[in-house]
């Protein structure tokens, strides 16, 4: 009477044959990139070689550094910077998402008038468009009856022409961040019956910032350092207020180096800020880090 249970089948029918040979999986070991470390190590050497040179040269006059760098004058400069920095940002951004939706509309003239203020803007160096705005005396001596000597001083003439040159730049950062988003997404917003304005903020900029921040953030960052330029049309901000310190004591090194620290501060201040900024707007999707 066969059995109702399955025999074990021997040991010898399931085990692979002794031949002898060793199975062990090898061992993975990664490349050695002896190059790549001794180019590093080269690197490591010459930055110390470098930070040694600053540090110990008494050209660059530390202790005078270290004097003037909380000083009120320059204090009161870095304010001015800061301020002007975040007054520009703001205006040109404002009127640089007008020009983005401007060029953007299906009617020529507004497209047209855009694109013109872009080329045109885009086209002229800074300096020159202050200057440009410093002798507008010359051009228009009243301007509904006000006289413009009186009515343009050095900080205002710095707010129109560093708002009026980042403009150009923003409305095409905005445009291409609108450019960024599907067009299934409007498709589906006016399904829903959602209105322009709303479709703008609920849909559009929410997912256009992810394109719109980082060029912004870079902006920001090259407009802090592009306000120094100001200096020209006597604005005392953070360079002009410096060299006000050296041609009174003629110590232009130490005083440029305290100008150049404070940039260094405040540019590492926003580059942490669009770091965390960029990651907020990029949560859920590959960029997210």
């Amino acid at each position: 009477m066969p059995s109702d249970t399955l025999a074990p089948r021997p040991a010898s029918a399931t085990a692979p044959p002794d031949d002898g040979t060793d199975r062990t999986v090898p061992r993975i070991v990664p490349r050695r990139r002896t190059g790549q470390w001794a180019a590093a190590a080269a690197v490591l050497v010459l930055l110390a070689l470098v930070l040694r040179s600053v540090i110990r040269n008494d050209a660059f006059q530390w202790d005078v550094v270290a004097d003037y760098f909380l000083t009120t004058a320059v204090l009161r400069g870095l304010g001015l910077t800061l301020w002007l920095t975040a007054a520009v940002m703001a205006l040109g951004f404002v009127l640089g998402t007008l020009l983005a939706t401007m060029r953007l509309s299906a009617n020529p003239v507004l497209r047209g008038v855009s694109w013109g203020y872009v080329w045109l803007f885009r086209s002229m160096p800074v300096l020159v468009q202050l200057l440009f705005w410093f002798n507008i005396g010359a051009l228009y001596p009243t301007i509904l009856g006000i006289k413009t000597v009186h009515l343009l001083g050095p900080v205002t003439i710095a707010l129109i022409g560093l708002t009026l040159h980042e403009a150009a730049y923003a409305a095409e950062v905005v445009r291409g961040g609108i450019l960024s988003v599907e067009a299934g997404q409007l498709e589906a917003a006016q399904s829903l019956g959602l209105g322009a304005w709303r479709r703008l903020r609920r849909i559009v900029l929410p997912q256009a910032m992810r394109s719109i921040v980082p060029p912004a953030g870079n902006m920001l960052i090259g407009t802090l350092k592009g306000t120094s330029i100001v200096s020209v049309i006597a604005v005392q901000d953070l360079l002009y207020s410096v060299q006000l310190v050296y041609h009174r004591t003629y110590q232009v090194i130490p005083l440029l180096l305290v100008a150049t620290l404070w940039y260094i501060a405040v540019t590492s201040v926003l580059g942490a800020g669009q770091y965390y900024l960029e990651r907020h707007y990029a949560r859920g999707t590959a960029g997210a880090r």
